[in-house]
């Protein structure tokens, strides 16, 4: 398998402004030195623990996003590098986030994640709870965490039209928190959904960051 073909043929398959994170859980750092050297650098794991050792192992460009469902007390091990966060998916999550980056200084890029799919065992957003984070005065006092749009997973079937139905929802979403909360804000641009079997719905659907793995590096 030629990892670097393998993604390169990805990446000039999707229309400009759409960027790939290569999904790298339960990989070994060897496969993704493989990618990086073919001259991919950006990267997403869902568990902290295997991110954090995957960070010490591999080149310190690599940019890095969390997107898996984060544990507050874990937070703080992510935010000396990690690039950005795709599932914020309550307040309390967003409050550790904006904490621990303080201490360190920086601002991390964050994504609001909604539930939109039919399983309950996805986590994620409701649009109310949503805009009570965004209309509160702790939200406005943050100033170490960017929220940079949003993140949704689709339902896992082979029902295309169900899975481009919430995809839709999550892009009315967006436009819907772009124009009440973030009118005057280039940050908020990011639509994170797509991955392996459904990316291709989710780029005509108006995503700008598609989750890949399985696609490129075999099914764990």
């Amino acid at each position: 398998m030629d990892i670097g073909k393998i993604i390169s043929e990805l990446k000039s398959s999707l229309p400009e402004g759409v960027k790939l994170v290569a999904v790298t859980k339960t990989k070994p750092p060897e496969i993704i030195e493989e990618a990086y050297k073919a001259g991919h650098k950006t990267f997403g794991e869902n568990k902290v623990q295997e991110l954090v050792q995957k960070f010490e192992k591999l080149p310190e460009d690599i940019e890095w996003h969390f997107i898996g469902h984060l544990q507050s007390n874990k937070t703080k091990y992510l935010i000396p590098f990690v690039g950005m966060i795709h599932g914020i998916d309550s307040f309390k999550i967003l409050k550790s986030v904006n904490k621990e980056a303080g201490k360190f200084g920086r601002v991390i890029p964050c994504l609001l994640q909604f539930h939109i799919a039919r399983e309950s065992t996805k986590f994620g957003l409701s649009e109310e709870e949503a805009f009570e984070i965004l209309e509160s005065g702790t939200f406005a006092r943050m100033e170490n965490i960017k929220v940079a749009g949003v993140m949704g997973m689709a339902t896992f079937t082979d029902n295309k039209e169900m899975v481009r139905s919430e995809f839709r929802e999550l892009k009315a979403i967006f436009k819907k928190l772009k124009s009440s909360y973030f009118p005057e804000d280039p940050a908020f641009r990011e639509i994170s959904m797509g991955m392996s079997d459904d990316y291709d719905i989710a780029v005509e659907e108006g995503s700008t960051i598609v989750r890949i793995g399985s696609k490129i590096f075999g099914s764990r």
